[in-house]
């Protein structure tokens, strides 16, 4: 996300929570400049992302906020940790402290749910990626605090990759279907064919994609692809499977030899996770 789309969103947030002002905080210290100290605190266990935008939103309410980082995106953090420390305005800190939490704890909920995912299928060579199932105009952030997680990015919207769904199809074979976008491809865009069936993979495989998703298999099907796919592809087309899989099950798919699984659930369904601002 560039800086200045950011800070529309940054813009935006703020004019939906403060509009004409802190009324409370104005009501209780007025004008007078009171300066305290602060810190972003953890209250539970997860992995950091977003903490340049938290800065971003203190100081878009103030600019002469200090924001002193004391760990940095992609890190692990346990409860009770400081993640940062704010120096300034007392009113300034508290109109801004909403806002600024609620992206932190968003992208750090993603991060954190990320990291659970990659863990569970640490020792096989499968990538968690995401979706496109994102928040509107959310997706940058989202997809950046994916990879603090250590997932990796699926295409990033529909200018990127080409991607062959079902609803695409419209009573063409898949074979009419690659062609036409085979054609369409003027710059070397990587080609993705979305599959339901076994018997749909040949198919597939002569007609060329660099990838092929297998969508709502079982782990045995599963397997039973991936064996088809090793058989014959001339070339090196790269396998994907997604729907239905979570933490429960996710490793079951990793060990069937799939190079990549992707998870709508690491943005659209992650637990906003627990931090907080405390004063001193």
């Amino acid at each position: 996300m560039s800086d200045s789309s950011l800070q529309i969103l940054i813009d935006l947030a703020l004019k939906e929570d403060v509009k004409s002002g802190d009324v409370t905080s104005q009501a209780l210290f007025g004008d007078g400049l009171i300066s305290k100290e602060a810190f972003l605190v953890a209250k539970e266990e997860g992995v950091l992302a977003g903490l340049f935008v938290a800065q971003k939103v203190f100081q878009a309410v103030d600019p002469q906020i200090i924001f002193e980082e004391l760990i940095s995106d992609g890190q692990a953090f346990k409860t009770g940790q400081k993640i940062a420390k704010i120096s300034g305005s007392l009113q300034s800190i508290l109109t801004a402290e909403r806002t600024a939490l609620n992206f932190l704890q968003h992208l750090s909920g993603i991060a954190s749910l990320t990291q659970k995912f990659v863990k569970a299928v640490s020792g096989t060579s499968v990538k968690i990626l995401d979706t496109r199932k994102t928040l509107p105009a959310y997706r940058d952030l989202e997809k950046y605090a994916v990879k603090m997680g250590g997932g990796e990015n699926h295409r990033q919207g529909l200018y990127d990759q080409y991607l062959i769904k079902d609803n695409h199809l419209m009573g063409r074979s898949i074979t009419e279907a690659l062609q036409l976008v085979k054609n369409h491809n003027h710059d070397g865009k990587k080609v993705e064919i979305e599959v339901y069936r076994l018997d749909q993979i040949e198919e597939v495989l002569k007609s060329g994609a660099d990838i092929i998703l297998l969508d709502n298999f079982s782990p045995t099907d599963l397997k039973k692809a991936i064996a088809l796919v090793n058989c014959l592809a001339s070339g090196r087309t790269q396998t994907e499977a997604s729907g239905g899989i979570n933490l429960q099950n996710v490793l079951e798919y990793a060990q069937t030899g799939v190079d990549r699984i992707s998870i709508g659930a690491l943005t659209h369904s992650a637990k906003a996770l627990d931090i907080g601002l405390e004063i001193f």
